[in-house]
């Protein structure tokens, strides 16, 4: 893809390895960086996309999965923006089977986080008819990255949080000993918090909840 070359060859023109070191070391040294902020990369991503856009729209899918499977994370950070531009109200019934595999693939916080929420959270607002069966299985799965996207995909509904699914997810997972699905627990039920405080609050005060889950989810009350 044009896009891709042109792309990849301007991340590593603007390379940095002093700022790579620190931001490999914060991901645990689990992704090479090429020493990009933010700022930089969407810069970047702005003007060839514009360079580029009649490729782009035909091909967003193919293009985003082809980034993702660079070993870099500023190409991985690349296709999730990338994908939440383009696919805002514009999924097809079949954008699940791509969205399973970008959480499953250079998995960490940071790029699940903004899959499940915008991503999935968004492909399950224009199939609502999809998500129970979508969420049982994503939350059914053996990997940790599907489970936690079950609890977090509702971050974006504000107060059109289905509770009972929320609730759900939280009993199904509030005896892991698994840090991020902790920490995801306590961060739904904590957003939820702002538009059902009451609610929240007789949930966690009546459920055996893991203490980071607990004290997450009442960081508001």
């Amino acid at each position: 893809m044009k896009f891709c070359n042109e792309l990849e060859t301007h991340f590593r023109k603007e390379s940095n390895r002093e700022l790579a070191v620190p931001m490999e070391n914060y991901m645990k040294n689990n992704f090479s960086f090429l020493g990009l902020k933010t700022e930089k990369r969407r810069e970047i991503f702005k003007l060839i996309y514009e360079q580029n856009k009649a490729e782009i729209k035909s091909n967003y899918r193919t293009i985003a999965w082809e980034l993702f499977q660079m070993k870099e994370r500023e190409f991985h950070q690349t296709a999730i923006d990338l994908l939440v531009k383009e696919f805002k109200k514009n999924y097809i019934l079949e954008d699940i089977q791509l969205i399973e595999k970008l959480i499953i693939t250079n998995s960490w916080w940071d790029s699940v986080d903004t899959i499940a929420k915008y991503i999935l959270g968004g492909y399950l607002l224009q199939f609502p008819s999809e998500t129970l069966k979508v969420i049982e299985r994503f939350s059914n799965s053996k990997n940790m990255w599907l489970n936690r996207s079950a609890i977090l995909f509702q971050l974006s509904y504000k107060e059109k949080t289905n509770f009972e699914i929320l609730k759900s997810e939280c009993e199904k997972h509030k005896h892991s000993n698994e840090f991020f699905i902790q920490k995801a627990i306590g961060w739904a039920l904590r957003d939820y918090s702002r538009f059902n405080p009451n609610g929240v609050a007789d949930y966690v005060n009546t459920t055996s909840l893991k203490p980071l889950s607990r004290r997450e989810a009442l960081r508001l009350l």
